[in-house]
């Protein structure tokens, strides 16, 4: 395996995609076993879910620091410190005796899961030339929601019994990925961009860099639309809870209920796997039009709002043997995909209606990288992700406070379904801010792609270009919409 060869940068891809996956198991195992772990602890169902609501704001706030140094210094150094914290500190959570010991661990574990989101964007952007970003950005973001899918079910079957194992297994995946990630190829700063090929790219991340990020509209978009899009992707870290609650209101037992609600959660978003087809789209039409990628994304979030409305209310019935074992259970759920018809309907509902919604991620990740140099990605995507843990964090608590009150008016599960349902209309200014970022993104593409001519040129006064040509960025400005604002 050579280093930088082919099938290095393959295997160096392929640990992303693994490391992206097992930090988002870490925190997608905790939802399902909200009462499980308040009950051994107690506390209640809500102390817990204030953990993960803090989980989210922490590793928001730790990734601005991480990426910014990581933009500034060798990555690889910090990526390794930032996965073995999140490792030590998702074992410290399922060795836990108290609560308060419990958030301590989820605290720990959200500060080294906030260092290995940023820092290792910046590196996977820098592997990925830039016509293939939409394809290949769709499997790292798939990973991440392929982990939190993997965390519910984790959490659901290996912790319907005892909640730690899950952690602890998780850890252990993690300290084995750490390995793995030691021998990747340490990918130079800049290496795919076609305009920078053959030169060796020594521009960090400055200060005073912060008012030129800000500058370019299409970064102010990107940042602000995970605010309102996370609020209703926060949400539905809630979705196990609803058909835990469905479960329990056909008179299943409690431990049945959480494993069959974990399952039908992890079944229901598979769809999120179809993410590809959306950066293959966004791919396809950004090379007849800059617009492309955010028009996919615009378009995916709002045709999805309708779709969860009715996932959330059409109703279920659920035949399962109550009080089996795991596996048991497990091929009940399966076979209520064929037998029940209700469980069909939602299925399917819930496949087109992730598929459209998660277009949203590989074209926001690919964005980034478009309109911005190599040593400002990094802090924009942990810019983005501040936001998007406030949001997804404030979605989590403002969620559970509305299932509370809705409880008066509306018992179990139906409470869960209206409230699940109001907050997709946040998903309605998702769409809107993609919108206004496909009308200034040609601008700053063709921006950063003079920055980056012209410190090419200071190396090779020819202004010669190797490699690749830059997809769709001469002449992008022309193509922007009239009376679009800068």
């Amino acid at each position: 395996m050579g280093r930088g060869g082919t099938a290095h940068r393959v295997y160096s891809v392929v640990v992303f995609v693994v490391l992206a996956a097992l930090d988002n198991i870490a925190i997608g195992i905790v939802p399902p076993l909200y009462g499980s772990i308040g009950a051994e602890l107690g506390v209640t169902e809500a102390h817990i879910a204030l953990s993960t609501t803090i989980m989210f704001l922490i590793s928001a706030v730790a990734a601005i620091g991480f990426a910014y140094l990581g933009d500034r210094t060798d990555r690889k150094p910090v990526l390794v410190a930032g996965t073995v914290i999140w490792v030590i500190g998702t074992a410290w959570s399922g060795l836990a005796g108290g609560y308060g010991t419990f958030l301590a661990g989820q605290v720990l574990a959200a500060f080294g899961l906030g260092g290995v989101a940023s820092v290792s964007f910046s590196v996977v952007s820098d592997l990925i030339s830039p016509r293939r970003r939409g394809l290949v950005m769709s499997f790292w973001g798939l990973s991440q929601g392929v982990g939190t899918l993997a965390g519910t079910l984790v959490g659901g079957i290996l912790g319907h019994t005892d909640w730690r194992q899950p952690f602890l297994v998780t850890a252990a995946a993690g300290l084995i990925a750490t390995g793995a990630y030691l021998f990747t190829f340490n990918v130079p700063r800049g290496d795919s961009q076609p305009e920078l090929a053959g030169i060796d790219y020594e521009e960090r991340i400055h200060h005073e860099d912060l008012p030129v990020i800000l500058k370019r509209r299409t970064n102010v978009w990107l940042i602000l639309q995970g605010g309102t899009a996370q609020i209703a992707f926060g949400s539905m870290v809630w979705l196990p809870v609803l058909f835990r609650a469905r479960a329990e209101d056909q008179g299943y037992t409690t431990g049945t209920a959480v494993l069959i609600g974990s399952v039908f959660a992890t079944i229901f978003q598979l769809g999120a796997a179809l993410s590809i087809l959306g950066g293959l789209a966004g791919d396809r039409l950004q090379r007849r039009t800059p617009r492309g990628r955010a028009l996919v994304a615009s378009i995916g979030v709002l045709s999805a709002v309708p779709l969860y409305v009715v996932l959330f209310f059409v109703p279920m019935k659920i035949t399962v043997p109550d009080g089996a074992g795991t596996g048991a259970v497990i091929r009940g759920v399966l076979a209520n995909l064929v037998t029940e018809p209700t469980v069909g309907l939602c299925l399917v509902v819930a496949v087109f209606a992730l598929m459209l919604t998660s277009a949203n991620s590989p074209n926001w990740f690919a964005m980034i990288a478009d309109v911005n140099p190599p040593q400002h990605r990094g802090t924009v995507y942990s810019l983005g992700n501040l936001v998007n843990g406030a949001g997804r964090a404030g979605g989590n608590v403002l969620v559970a406070v509305a299932f509370a009150s809705l409880a008066g008016a509306y018992p179990p599960p139906l409470n869960y379904a209206v409230g699940l349902a109001a907050f997709q209309v946040f998903f309605i200014p998702t769409g809107i801010m993609y919108w206004l970022a496909s009308r200034t993104v040609a601008a700053d593409m063709a921006d950063t792609h003079a920055a980056l001519l012209a410190v090419a040129s200071e190396h090779r006064p020819d202004r010669d270009v190797g490699g690749d040509p830059p997809v769709g960025v001469e002449g992008l400005a022309a193509q922007q919409d009239p009376g679009a604002g800068r």
